[in-house]
Parts: structure tokens; C-alpha cells; sequence
């Protein structure tokens, strides 16, 4: 597939295409623009970006419909990206997702009280509240259920299992909505109950992209969410041995991703790990 990387949709769109490229194209931008993402080859021919508008921008079309686009963006993005599960991941030092300002973050819990629908407004806020207010991973938080969030006073604390399995505390700020969705929940999973393909890799991504929200409001990420947790640990003092046993984060350099977002606070690996070593109980 010709082109350059700064060639937008539109002018992809323009170009001589089959039967089916080019209206999929056409659909996969108008969604890509109704959800804010960007309108380059990078974020428009990503896998995740291409299942999200087969799954919520093509709801209505029939399936063989769907399937078709499927196959012929596939296509595009193999291309661009290699085989789907082949992508080239971020190397080691690569500068983690941004973190929310405080001002992104209030928008978002406004984004996610507003939704109409009630079953999905409770799932929009535990995103909100579980991904920045404890920073799970997409599959914490699909696996998530209301027996798992246990609640003392005006404490909250998150019980996660699995290989990263850990205590999170909830951020202050957030704990007394964590505690009302775990409440709610029960014994039933906190983020979108009911049966479901838990272990789809796309199924907290799919959801954050169908949320009804104003274009120039930031889009619901759960890299995003867990980097603002994560950094505003980082900008507390909270003790390196500490803040690797609630994320789940299994070295100290690893850390060095997320100071980097941090004001103050050295990316160097090489600190990281000695205040890991001078923070660690002898």
C-alpha cells in the first residue's frame, strides 16, 4: 500500500479503490473522527481502531457487512502494521501514555454521569474510578466483581488476583464511588455484567469507544487512566517497594517510563532502583 505517514483518511478515501475499500474507508473515518481519534495511517489502520468500528461503528449493518469491511481493512493494516498480534511494541524506555490532568479527569466523570443509559453509565465510572482511582490493567477490570472491592471506614481497597495479584487502596478521591459501584455489584462483575467474552482483548476498549461524548472531549483510555494513577503516586513520595507492590510493576526501572510525566521526579533508571534499594525495609 503506497503513501506517506502524514496522508490523512480523507486523502486515502480520494484514492482509486475496490468495491469495498473505499467505503470503509469512508466509515472507518467519519467513526475515527466522531471519537477523536486522529486522522492518520497510525491511529486509523490500528487493529484495536478497525475492531471498535466493526463492533459499535457498524452495529446496525448485517454481518456478512461487517465481516467484508473487517477483511478489507485487515488488509490495509497488515500492510501498514504487519500480521494482526505481530504489531511492534513500545521499546523498554518508551514514554508511557500521558497521564489525565485534573481538568481531563473531572470531564471524564462528567462524560461518564451523563451517559442515559443506567447499565452503562455504572460501567463508564468504573472505568473512571478503577482505572485512575486504583490503575487496573483493561483485564483487572473485566474480570472485576463487587466481592473483590472491600471497604473500612472511609478506606478502599481493590483484591486482585491472577499473576499480578495485589492490594490496591483507592485514591481518596475515589473511593467513596468504588465502594458504591463494589456495593451495587455485589457478587456480580463491577464493569459491564452479564454474559460476556471476558477474556477479549478489545472488551474494555470497544466499550470506552462507544460512549456517547462530545469530540473534543478526551477519550476514556485505560493506559491513560493507569499512568495518572501511577504518576500521581510518583508526585506523592509514595515509597518505590510500595507503589510496585499495588501496580503490579515488577521492577524499579520500569517506573522511569512514568517520571518522565512527573516534574521533579528523575526518570533515571539507575535512581529508581537505588530508591528502591534505600526505601526497601532491611
Amino acid at each position: 500500500m503506497a503513501g506517506t505517514r502524514g496522508e490523512d483518511a480523507a486523502g486515502l478515501c480520494m484514492r482509486p479503490a475496490g468495491s469495498v475499500t473505499a467505503p470503509a474507508l469512508r466509515g472507518l473515518s467519519r467513526f475515527a473522527d466522531s471519537r477523536g481519534i486522529p486522522a492518520s495511517w497510525e491511529f486509523l489502520l490500528d487493529y484495536d481502531v478497525i475492531e471498535a468500528f466493526c463492533v459499535a461503528g457498524l452495529a446496525g449493518r448485517a454481518p456478512a457487512t461487517r465481516g467484508t469491511y473487517r477483511s478489507a481493512l485487515y488488509r490495509l493494516a497488515e500492510a501498514r502494521h504487519g500480521p494482526p498480534g505481530q504489531r511492534p511494541t513500545p521499546f523498554p524506555g518508551a514514554r508511557a501514555p500521558a497521564p489525565y490532568s485534573p481538568g481531563e479527569r473531572a470531564e471524564l466523570a462528567a462524560l461518564a454521569a451523563a451517559q442515559r443509559d443506567p447499565a452503562k453509565r455504572a460501567s463508564a465510572l468504573a472505568l473512571v474510578v478503577f482505572g485512575i482511582g486504583a490503575g487496573l490493567r483493561p483485564g483487572e477490570l473485566a474480570a472485576l466483581r463487587g466481592s473483590d472491592v472491600a471497604r473500612r471506614g472511609r478506606r478502599v481497597a481493590v483484591h486482585l488476583g491472577g499473576p499480578a495479584a495485589r492490594v490496591v487502596p483507592v485514591t481518596a478521591g475515589y473511593a467513596g464511588r468504588a465502594g458504591e459501584l463494589a456495593r451495587h455489584a455485589g457478587s456480580r462483575h463491577v464493569f459491564r455484567p452479564g454474559p460476556a467474552d471476558r477474556s477479549y482483548k478489545n472488551f474494555v476498549t470497544n466499550f470506552a469507544l462507544g460512549l456517547a461524548a462530545d469530540p473534543a472531549a478526551p477519550r476514556m483510555s485505560m493506559g491513560r487512566a493507569r499512568s495518572a494513577f501511577i504518576c500521581g503516586h510518583l508526585g506523592r513520595g509514595t515509597p518505590v517497594p510500595v507503589l510496585l507492590a499495588i501496580t503490579g510493576i515488577a521492577e524499579a526501572g520500569s517506573l522511569a517510563r512514568y517520571a518522565r510525566h512527573v516534574p521533579g521526579i528523575s526518570s533515571s533508571k539507575g535512581a529508581l532502583r537505588a530508591r528502591w534499594r534505600a526505601e526497601t525495609p532491611r
